[in-house]
């Protein structure tokens, strides 16, 4: 496949046989950022689990960065009576009742980035729920988007709150902010997010035990952003220690 001159130029800086320790692998991918737009940096990492076949083995939750996202998210509350006056002034850009149920359903209205929904809500919602899960839009109570406290969603959210989860093939991808945030503040939200995410694997669950002819855990962690070459770092360096 050939590459533009750019792309080049940032894949020439990356050693593909390298494992980068966390800071020089953030200020790699920020000196490898060569686009027009403030990229997206990621973090994905092969975490060893088998979620296909152990129910006990789901890796998924919610986190609120530290330094948020860099996106302005738009966030639709489904909820009534006071809860809706509540996220009205908590800074909800849309209220959703039966009539937001009909135009998503008829106009295919997606004006919006998370949907949160208070339990009474949930019967209406439910209503598009083959709308919006394939859109990862459906509320749910492990990310805390289905909640009777809208004001803490709303505001989790808007300082940057990103859910993750493992994919089919069991790496879990998590954004972790802009290339504009610079190495220090990348670090900051990926200790976060990786504090959270080991949650899940300490103390492992039952049938945790091997997978194939290497033992299970934590793989390289890779770093990326929207346009160029990813950098990988170091599994040992990048394990968040836990205090016991």
């Amino acid at each position: 496949m050939k590459h533009g001159k750019k792309y080049v130029e940032s894949a020439a800086l990356v050693d593909r046989l390298k494992q980068y320790d966390p800071m020089e692998s953030m200020e790699l991918v920020c000196k490898t950022a060569k686009a027009k737009f403030d990229e997206t940096v990621e973090v994905s990492v092969r975490l060893g689990v088998d979620s296909r076949h152990h129910a006990d083995q789901q890796v998924r939750g919610a986190v609120v960065l530290p330094h948020g996202t860099g996106k302005t998210v738009r966030v639709l509350v489904f909820a009534k009576g006071d809860k809706a006056h509540e996220a009205e002034e908590a800074g909800a850009d849309y209220i959703g009742d039966e009539a937001t149920v009909a135009k998503i359903q008829k106009e295919n209205w997606f004006e919006f980035d998370v949907c949160v929904a208070t339990p009474d809500m949930m019967g209406v919602v439910g209503r598009i729920g083959r709308i919006l899960g394939p859109k990862g839009l459906m509320p749910n109570p492990k990310s805390g988007t289905v909640t009777m406290d809208v004001a803490k969603a709303i505001k989790d959210i808007k300082a940057g709150k990103v859910e993750y989860r493992v994919d089919k093939t069991n790496i879990c991808h998590c954004p972790i902010g802009k290339v504009s945030f610079g190495p220090e503040n990348h670090g900051g939200d990926h200790q976060g997010q990786a504090r959270r995410r080991q949650g899940h694997l300490h103390p492992q669950p039952g049938g945790f035990h091997h997978h194939g002819p290497r033992r299970q855990g934590q793989r390289p962690e890779v770093l990326s952003q929207n346009q160029t070459k990813s950098a990988k770092g170091n599994p040992r360096a990048f394990c968040v220690r836990r205090e016991t």
